[in-house]
């Protein structure tokens, strides 16, 4: 029987990382996510793992490089400008077609920002994350449990694809505790790394792990070879959760922690008699465009709510092809939403009325 533990989300992610099979993991402090290198710190040594607190972010994130190149999972964590400066390593980790978890707890910015919760680094997550033409999987969890559930998602869909996952939450998820069942999936049929560089022995040859093509027509040849598989992981893994959508005719986008506020404002709405639903991505990339395209067929109007200045919102928008308005319910700066705000937000556009 799985034992229920109180804890925080960020030591939710890091037990399910061990849980799953990390044993390298290379961070660097920084609040709001540094419980989750903290608790890396006590047990990899119990599971004869590798902790390493690095130099800086950089030196972090190409550690993970070297050690998915062999063959291992390996993880880091960061909260906003950290993620930032892990950048350059994540483009070489998409470019060596490398699995790979990254763990963003965000935080206010732009730069050093604040402390507070924060959805401001939806495009950095979405848009790659780095130089070049590269996508990453990115979960967005809303609970203390989806922090724990989607640790293994990550992992999983990372080494499936051969590409880096970034799980997206902020200092809400990663701070708060929640009760956890502590039980990991059945682990899946995944593909052998018959690709990582583990040394030959004699028996093969070698593999080599590169990012470099100096011949432009090799580089594009592999970069739309990788995005022919891209196509592939929009097509199977886009995922999300739809909430009183059935009859709904104003449809809430909300992800993450914004999506516990909006829940309550949607209820608060068909107490008041408006038929208003919510769609919250779990997965931001792959966005589930075709979810809010069939919700567009009977819902008037969109409010997207989201601790930005409105990120998500232009994926609301080409997902629906601009066939119904879509308005934005938004704090940003480290500021939460609260429901009676999103409730009216909620109201107007049933009026067909804009923000």
């Amino acid at each position: 029987m799985a034992d229920t533990i109180l804890m925080k989300g960020n030591e939710a992610i890091a037990e399910a990382a061990v849980m799953a099979g990390c044993r390298h993991f290379f961070g660097y402090p920084i609040t709001p996510q540094t419980e989750v290198a903290a608790y890396m710190s006590r047990r990899m040594k119990q599971v004869d793992g590798v902790y390493l607190q690095a130099e800086s972010e950089i030196a972090a994130i190409n550690m993970v490089l070297g050690a998915s190149a062999a063959g291992a999972r390996a993880m880091t964590s960061s909260s906003s400008p950290g993620i930032a400066l892990k950048g350059e390593g994540l483009s070489y980790i998409a470019a060596c077609d490398l699995p790979a978890v990254i763990v963003n707890i965000q935080r206010g910015g732009p730069g050093l920002g604040g402390i507070q919760p924060s959805q401001a680094d939806y495009f950095m997550a979405t848009r790659g994350g780095g130089h070049g033409d590269f996508h990453m999987i990115v979960l967005a969890p809303n609970s203390v449990q989806e922090m724990f559930d989607c640790t293994f998602t990550a992992f999983d869909l990372a080494d499936k694809h051969r590409m880096p996952a970034l799980i997206l939450a902020d200092g809400i998820l990663g701070q708060m505790m929640e009760p956890v069942v502590m039980e990991g999936p059945k682990p899946p049929d995944l593909p052998p790394k018959d690709w990582a560089a583990t040394g030959t022995k004699g028996r093969r040859k070698r593999n080599i792990i590169n990012s470099l093509y100096l011949q432009p027509e090799g580089l594009e040849r592999v970069n739309i070879e990788r995005y022919k598989r891209y196509g592939a992981v929009e097509k199977e893994e886009a995922r999300s959760e739809r909430y009183l959508m059935d009859d709904a005719e104003v449809c809430v986008a909300a992800y993450g922690a914004s999506s516990r506020v909006a829940r309550n404002a949607v209820d608060m709405a068909r107490g008041n008699g408006i038929k208003a639903g919510m769609i919250r991505p779990v997965t931001v990339w792959p966005f589930p465009k075709r979810d809010f395209l069939e919700a567009a067929e009977k819902a008037r109007a969109f409010v997207c709510v989201e601790m930005s200045m409105g990120q998500m919102i232009e994926d609301v928008e080409l997902s629906i092809r601009c066939k119904r308005p879509v308005t934005l319910c938004g704090r940003t700066g480290g500021m939460v939403p609260d429901p009676g705000q999103v409730l009216a937000a909620i109201t107007e556009a049933s009026k067909g009325g804009t923000r």
